[in-house]
């Protein structure tokens, strides 16, 4: 079974799939630290980034991140036509990770963007982490060192909280660690009663 996690950005997913890891009896596949790895490793990647976006794409054989973040966090076309090339070679990685890891009771697939590349898919389960904007915008701005005008940038090409939550099976409402990690364990609990 693949459980799907996702949340809009500063939601508080790290936090979730850190609590989650606690269960030895499940595996966790994270797309984007998979889809950083994979734009570094995969020469078809790196050959139609460079294509695309231009040389500065790579300095040192490195991403440069920064560039390509400039370009594609503006422009939506930008930003889907970089999603249609990193997203088969991931899919592909998850399609692997989940045959070597059939036998545990679920693998967790972390997405942020789950909705909006359509990875829901591939999911038997879906649970989306919320929390209010403004906490959102707070944490990102503390975490990633930016602007909230390029935070809200962000959160512009990702779906709705209410249209994540609607097609979602469970909800983590992440306003504190205590009840969040009982959220966690009661969907865990029911995720593997499932499965047993």
């Amino acid at each position: 079974m693949v459980v799907g996690l996702t949340g809009g950005i500063g939601s508080g997913k790290s936090t979730i799939l850190k609590m989650f890891s606690e269960f030895k009896n499940i595996a966790i596949y994270m797309a984007d630290d998979e889809a950083k790895k994979l734009m570094h490793t995969s020469p078809e990647i790196k050959t139609r980034l460079v294509s695309e976006f231009g040389k500065d794409t790579y300095i040192n054989n490195e991403l440069n991140r920064p560039y390509l973040a400039s370009i594609v966090f503006k422009n939506k076309e930008k930003l889907a036509l970089l999603n249609s090339i990193v997203h088969p070679v991931v899919n592909e990685h998850l399609q692997n990770f989940i045959k070597q890891n059939s036998d545990k009771a679920y693998i967790l697939y972390e997405n942020a963007i789950l909705f909006e590349n359509e990875s829901d898919a591939f999911c038997d389960k879906i649970i989306t982490v919320t929390a209010p904007e403004e906490v959102r915008i707070n944490r990102v701005v503390k975490r990633d060192n930016s602007t909230i005008e390029e935070v809200k940038n962000r959160m512009k090409n990702q779906w709705s909280v209410i249209k994540k939550t609607l097609q979602s099976n469970y909800i983590i409402d992440n306003k504190t660690l205590k009840h969040s990690k009982e959220q966690v364990l009661k969907i865990h609990n029911s995720l593997t009663k499932r499965t047993v």
